[in-house]
């Protein structure tokens, strides 16, 4: 089973940017499918963006058109972008492996000042 290891959180101010990776410990090229869950203090765990190695794209209402992602499968890395960050963006942010994810990353965590 494949190892997920995030990074790139830490303290963004609103309208900010931020870029989150994902590295794998092994090969990601056989994963059809990884995304990007987050959780916030109090809140359960949400979905926000995936993608598939067949190009498909899907991502949470509340980051669609501010938000990227990114399967490198042949440096078995996966990223995620997010532009105009606001203050409810800010959660652990997790990757994840499969469609019904089986492997996660242990979080990176999202803060986003007002």
């Amino acid at each position: 089973q494949v190892q997920l290891q995030e990074s790139g959180g830490g303290l963004v101010q609103t309208g900010g940017s931020l870029r989150l990776s994902c590295a794998a410990s092994g090969s990601i090229f056989s994963i059809n499918t990884m995304g990007w869950y987050r959780q916030a203090p109090g809140k359960e765990r949400e979905f926000v963006a995936s993608i598939t190695n067949g190009g498909r794209l899907d991502f949470a209402d509340s980051v669609r058109g501010r938000t990227t992602i990114h399967k490198d499968n042949k440096n078995n890395i996966l990223r995620l972008e997010m532009h105009d960050l606001r203050p409810e963006d800010s959660a652990v942010y997790y990757c994840a492996a499969g469609e019904r994810p089986y492997s996660w990353g242990q979080g990176t965590q999202v803060t986003v000042s007002a």
